[in-house]
């Protein structure tokens, strides 16, 4: 694997147990290749512990070391600043009981893997509300315009034809007449008028969504004492 390949690989110990993740890859002085590798170890990573890539092999996971993850975690603390002093590169030899070699030294277009937060907008189904259906009962007044008839008495005279008339008697007499009228009779029936129905429909509506995301920065600082930063 090249450098910029090694960058950010998982490694493994002999045992197959995850270390941690590769930050910074050093390289020979004398080959120009990957020598030795600084893995992201400790509490979230925040420690780089140097291990060398003697022996080691790579895999579809990751990066495989021949040495234990215990032993990786307790290696010398060096600051990865871009190149290991002499008195450094042997501290680190001896610790893992390798030979002697020349100090490593970064690769010249040095790698360093930036990172970011990306906003991920989904949409989950949450009970908004209930409607339900409920009558009850008003009473209003209604007024109906209804024809109703009635009798009523009309007096007619007319003269009586003498020859049909037969012998008069004179003396009191009284006739009734029974007067009839209409009056409005009230029922009252309950009819169905109309149906009422609920039906949930789905509406499709645009909404902004605002979050702050973080992201790494590279700064640059070069031997003229200038800083370039870089995203």
């Amino acid at each position: 694997m090249g450098p910029q390949e090694l960058v950010g690989s998982e490694v493994y110990d002999t045992r197959g147990e995850r270390v941690g993740r590769v930050g910074t890859v050093y390289l020979s002085e004398e080959s120009q290749q990957p020598e030795w590798v600084t893995v992201h170890t400790g509490l979230f990573g925040h420690k780089e512990s140097f291990v060398p890539l003697a022996g080691a092999t790579s895999g579809n996971d990751g990066l495989h070391v021949n040495w234990g993850k215990d032993k990786i975690k307790d290696a010398p603390r060096i600051e990865a600043d871009g190149r290991l002093s002499a008195k450094e590169s042997m501290g680190l030899y001896e610790y893992y009981g390798m030979p002697t070699q020349r100090t490593g030294d970064r690769r010249g277009d040095q790698v360093m893997t930036r990172s970011e937060e990306q906003l991920n907008v989904g949409t989950q189904r949450v009970e908004s509300g209930r409607v339900r259906l409920r009558k009850h009962v008003v009473t209003e007044e209604q007024q109906v315009t209804v024809p109703v008839s009635h009798e009523e008495v009309r007096i007619e005279r007319e003269p009586v034809d003498p020859r049909r008339a037969g012998k008069a008697k004179i003396g009191e007499e009284e006739q009734e007449v029974i007067l009839h009228e209409e009056k409005p009779v009230v029922a009252k029936e309950a009819v169905p008028v109309e149906q009422v129905r609920v039906r949930a429909e789905e509406v499709t509506e645009q909404q902004k969504i605002r979050e702050k995301v973080r992201k790494e920065c590279i700064d640059v600082d070069n031997d003229a004492n200038r800083r370039d930063t870089r995203r």
